[in-house]
């Protein structure tokens, strides 16, 4: 059962599990919103991004793609391409959401992405009762997307008193940088890491800013078809519920 009001102590742990996401993702945030004022695209536009796609990588795509004129078949099918790591989280919070209302599939699907999935497998594993751990889910999720909206909107009102030449635009690849390294140590995941880096690099004078759609493509394929390393498999959370299912 589903009672949000009477789990607000749940919701405010949540919402505590999510704030050190924060401090790189605001930042992320920011940068993207400032990208958005400085391009050829309607602040609002930029703006809506965010609620729209969710997802920075994808956003960062579909900003500069515009900003370069390309098609909107061409737009959505790279954003596609570079959310496509969303079919995986979702069949892995399937287990956990099986049986909730269907506006709760909804709104939880909806705010899906990285961080919020790292928080909501730690509640579900630590809180016994569902109701418990959902509202756990909900509280993170929520402080992230109200969060990622604010610092897209503030670099957005921010970037346009700025200087058209002042590109802010490499703070994203050290942010993503920061994020890939302690991973690493994973090598499943330094594989897929490395093969992403390559054809970034290999696909930086790809039309349209299709790098890096093609580097997603590439680390997704190469983390599929590594073969897993047993000691790591208990550190990865698709491979933990992978575990439970069997």
């Amino acid at each position: 059962m589903i009672s949000l009001l009477a789990d607000r102590r749940d919701i405010a742990t949540g919402a505590r599990a999510m704030a050190p996401w924060l401090i790189g993702l605001v930042p992320f945030g920011l940068v993207i919103g400032l990208s958005a004022a400085q391009a050829d695209v309607p602040r609002l536009a930029g703006w809506l991004t965010g609620p729209l796609i969710f997802a920075g990588s994808s956003q960062v795509a579909t900003i500069e793609m515009l900003d370069a004129g390309a098609a909107a078949i061409v737009v959505v099918a790279a954003a596609l391409i570079i959310n496509i790591r969303l079919i995986l989280y979702s069949a892995t919070m399937a287990r956990y959401w099986r049986g909730t209302p269907w506006w709760w599939r909804f709104v939880a699907a909806y705010l899906l992405i990285d961080p919020s999935l790292a928080v909501g497998l730690d509640g579900y594993a630590r809180l016994v009762d569902r109701g418990r751990a959902h509202a756990h889910y909900f509280g993170g999720a929520v402080l992230l997307w109200v969060s990622w909206l604010a610092a897209i909107g503030v670099g957005a009102t921010v970037g346009a008193s700025l200087p058209t030449w002042l590109r802010l635009e490499f703070v994203i690849p050290l942010l993503l940088v920061g994020e890939a390294v302690p991973k690493l140590a994973n090598p499943v995941l330094r594989r897929a890491i490395f093969a992403a880096a390559t054809v970034a690099l290999l696909a930086l004078s790809a039309p349209l800013h299709l790098a890096i759609a093609l580097a997603i493509a590439a680390g997704i394929t190469a983390g599929l078809t590594a073969r897993p390393d047993v000691s790591a498999q208990s550190n990865h959370p698709l491979r933990q519920t992978t575990g439970v299912r069997r």
